[in-house]
């Protein structure tokens, strides 16, 4: 704040801003506002809606104590274990040994070593990008884990935490590629998604305290800052319009749109939306003046680039995602979101308002030219609704293909909508699945952010929540995984998610055991 007031800035608009203020205070736009919030908060926490949020489903209640999750865990464990039993019994050769120390002290902090990864893979440029290097990371940092584990026995896989649901669909997609149309063209994706579960798993066993979580967050909200100023220094430089993404006839005026490192607009938007929550969330939680600055110029950052993407889906995504964070941080500022975002159409930018307008206006072709694919999809659904074509786009494509369901007149592609794609891949296990592990997180997340936890946890949670929400609005008009990395961004955040949820748990316990000592 001392910054903002010495600075050119800060001497102009502050006055104004405190002028503002104390006309609020006294004002009744604030009274009416105040009283908007409490009828609001009365008729939530008795609303059916609120039951059914924290009321935690009975399948992940069973699952934490349950036969299966046990199982697993120690079907996953026991390369830890036999690992661990091999150093107590040299125990004395691996504690003289430089290598065999430095080995453990690298495993212990492979929360650091995933955020490390995680930067490398949001900002290397599309050309220079090969897929495996996500693939070997995770791998190394399931290796890495491993070898923190052969030390100490806290270091386990936490499938536990994960939850049932992720774990359904796992084994879907697993079948999915077993019983696939073409078994061939689905084994590249499935390494894909080998490359996610190692993600998940390593990264939600890895988090084992606040600052594991606020420095994940942090990773990720320097990734968003260096691919979002970038973006901004393509528009400064200018970007060729590809017509392939904009229709002209209806967006007049729209210059091209961003795309940063990620090689399409809409790839780019996806990132933005599912990592600027995160980054509010570390300018509300962070307790020095610079991490807040940080953070803010990451948001900031971020935002600009999001306008710049011109992605509609990405556009209602976000303002989705900023919805949920303030149902979640602090409910009684719904009123006062709404009354902000009305506001701010007026001084959008012409080419952002034009925009938005067309989202709905099926002359646009890049809007009418969807409905062959979807009509494609569901008749592909129709075919094999069970058990789905196979994993991949690929084998997608090749029975569309052989059976002659498309009719458009652009290529196909993918079904541009994230739940029929998964269930033209995985059938309708693998579809329900996933949208029961959507679901139960935002559940448990819900209501992990009631529980007595560390600001820090409470708030990012909040950001993850929003962010997989958001990003679960911006799917219904495309397909997310269409680009691999982005997959894996997006279960990265799905981790964090959470693992947020671990922690605020955990805090919540000692903070009854401490209680019950009392």
């Amino acid at each position: 704040m001392i910054i903002l007031e010495n600075s050119l800035l800060g001497r102009l608009l502050l006055p104004l801003w405190y002028l503002l203020c104390g006309w609020y205070q006294g004002s009744g736009l604030r009274v009416l506002l105040r009283g908007i919030s409490a009828l609001w908060t009365r008729w939530f926490h008795g609303s059916a809606l609120m039951c059914l949020l924290v009321r935690e489903g009975v399948l992940p209640r069973a699952w934490r104590d349950g036969f299966f999750c046990r199982l697993g865990e120690t079907l996953l464990n026991l390369p830890a274990a036999l690992l661990h039993w091999v150093y107590r019994k040299g125990k004395p050769l691996f504690d003289h040994s430089f290598f065999s120390q430095l080995a453990f002290a690298m495993g212990e902090q492979t929360p650091s070593a995933i955020g490390w990864l995680m930067l490398v893979i949001m900002v290397i440029p599309y050309e220079q990008w090969d897929n495996r290097y996500s693939l070997i990371g995770f791998a190394l940092m399931f290796l890495l884990f491993l070898a923190g584990g052969m030390r100490s026995r806290a270091l386990r896989l936490d499938l536990k935490s994960v939850g049932p649901y992720p774990v359904i669909f796992a084994g879907a997609v697993v079948l999915s590629w077993v019983v696939s149309y073409s078994s061939i063209l689905s084994q590249r994706f499935l390494f894909f998604h080998i490359t996610c579960m190692l993600c998940v798993i390593v990264t939600v066993s890895a988090v084992e305290r606040t600052g594991d979580l606020v420095r994940l967050a942090g990773f990720a909200s320097f990734a968003m800052f260096c691919t979002s100023a970038y973006g901004v220094i393509q528009r400064i430089q200018g970007v060729e319009i590809n017509y392939s993404y904009v229709d002209m006839s209806v967006n007049e005026g729209m210059p091209g749109r961003v795309y940063s490192v990620f090689e399409n607009p809409n790839a780019f938007g996806e990132v933005l939306v599912m990592l600027l929550p995160l980054a509010v969330a570390l300018v509300i939680a962070s307790r020095s003046r610079w991490g807040k600055l940080a953070a803010l110029c990451a948001a900031g950052t971020g935002v600009i680039a999001l306008g710049m993407t011109y992605n509609r889906a990405s556009w209602i995504g976000g303002v989705a995602a900023a919805g949920v964070f303030v149902f979640l941080w602090n409910r009684k500022l719904i009123p006062g979101l709404l009354l902000l975002g009305i506001c701010a159409l007026p001084v959008l930018p012409d080419t952002i308002f034009n925009r938005i307008l067309t989202i709905f206006n099926l002359k646009d072709t890049s809007t009418s030219s969807r409905f062959p694919l979807y009509a494609a999809a569901l008749e592909m659904i129709k075919t094999r609704p069970i058990r789905g074509a196979g994993l991949g786009t690929d084998v997608v494509r090749l029975a569309i293909k052989d059976m002659n369901l498309y009719h458009g007149a652009a290529p196909f592609v993918h079904a541009h909508n994230l739940y029929l794609q998964i269930w033209l891949e995985t059938g309708l296990i693998g579809l329900l699945s996933y949208l029961a592990a959507m679901i139960s997180a935002l559940k448990a997340a819900a209501k992990a952010c009631k529980l007595r936890c560390p600001q820090e946890v409470r708030l990012i949670t909040i950001g993850a929540a929003a962010a997989v929400a958001g990003i679960l609005v911006d799917c219904l008009a495309d397909y997310l995984w269409n680009y691999p990395r982005v997959m894996v961004v997006f279960w990265f955040l799905f981790a964090i998610l959470l693992s947020g949820v671990k922690l605020a748990r955990r805090a919540a316990q000692r903070g009854e055991m401490g209680g019950a000592h009392l």
